[in-house]
């Protein structure tokens, strides 16, 4: 029997994703780095919630954090996360068109 390990961390990184505000935090910081008092004006979230998902993030390795001083910045681990979001979004969207066309022929 194979070992299923890697389907165990691909399902903890889509929970960790299961947010919108985990998406939305994802689509700012796209090939940036924000301070955590920018994404908390850019969000709006209040910011014990921020922390709490950013804290999330960087534990199941979507953000890297560094510190500057007192300061908190954030970016992306890796690209490729923004971009399986944008893909994943097109197919939301595909769904979306093909669900508006089946309504068009009733």
């Amino acid at each position: 029997m194979k070992d299923k390990t890697i389907y165990v961390l691909h399902a903890n990184i889509c929970k960790a994703l299961a947010n919108p505000i985990r998406i939305e935090i994802i689509e700012i910081l796209g090939e940036t780095e924000m301070a955590f008092s920018d994404l908390q004006t850019e969000t709006g979230v209040l910011k014990s919630n921020l922390s709490q998902h950013l804290s999330l993030m960087v534990s199941n390795g979507i953000l890297i954090q560094r510190k500057e001083g007192l300061k908190a910045f954030y970016k992306l681990s890796s690209e490729k996360i923004a971009i399986a979001c944008r893909i994943m979004r097109e197919i939301l969207i595909d769904n979306l068109n093909k669900q508006h066309e089946l309504v068009k022929l009733l």
